[in-house]
């Protein structure tokens, strides 16, 4: 798999965009902007993988897809924030 130059910057700024947004609705401190791209990507994944199973689409575009891993990404954090010890919201 390929990705051109362009590609990876809409990644990295799509997942900037939705870790920033996920640590504000959480209200967490955030983790910097390293760990807000990884914690935004890694919503995203978690977003396509649980989003189609249960039937729910977001539409097209660019910010259809920072919605849309913003949303992962803020069930992402509520995991880890559970699982981490703080056991609640």
């Amino acid at each position: 798999m390929h990705i051109s130059n362009e590609g990876l910057l809409v990644i990295l700024f799509v997942g900037l965009v939705a870790g920033w947004l996920a640590g504000k609705v959480v209200r967490g401190t955030g983790f910097g902007i390293i760990g807000d791209i990884v914690v935004g990507i890694a919503g995203a994944l978690v977003a396509s993988f649980l989003f189609p199973k249960l039937g729910i689409r977001l539409g097209t575009g660019l910010v259809s897809e920072i919605v849309y891993s913003a949303i992962g990404a803020v069930i992402l954090l509520l995991v880890v924030r559970l699982v981490r010890g703080g056991g609640r919201f």
